[in-house]
């Protein structure tokens, strides 16, 4: 299941999502301070091209550093992508079909909402 779910996610949405991450992070490292945000959209970028059998782990705490770039990422960036993997898990959970597609996408958004300290792990 878990690599027909990858394969149909990357189809689907996997290689959209990643491109876009992708293409943000290269913009956000252009300078200096976007660097740190940068590195968070490229790991945005890979857990969404292959998100069954992985999930999401606290790393070890990165101190007040941590908790501030998690907050101007919040700000910033994290609430809309948050909100939006919550509608699109919603509305994918309203099939049987959809059902793990939107789990999926419920993972991604805890990743998207608070990504600084957080690494991802195969299952």
């Amino acid at each position: 299941m878990k690599t027909i779910g990858n394969i149909l996610w990357f189809i689907i949405a996997g290689i959209w999502l990643a491109l876009g991450y992708a293409v943000a992070g290269l913009v956000m490292c252009i300078t200096i301070i976007g660097i740190p945000f940068g590195i968070q959209a490229f790991k945005l970028a890979a857990f969404s091209l292959w998100p069954f059998g992985r999930h999401v782990e606290r790393a070890p705490s990165g101190g007040c550093l941590e908790v501030g770039f998690n907050v101007l990422w919040l700000v910033l960036f994290g609430w809309g992508i948050f909100l939006g993997y919550l509608v699109a898990g919603a509305i994918l959970c309203i099939t049987i079909i959809g059902i793990p597609f939107g789990i999926q996408a419920f993972k991604l958004s805890t990743l998207a909402l608070w990504p600084f300290g957080r690494e991802i792990v195969d299952d």
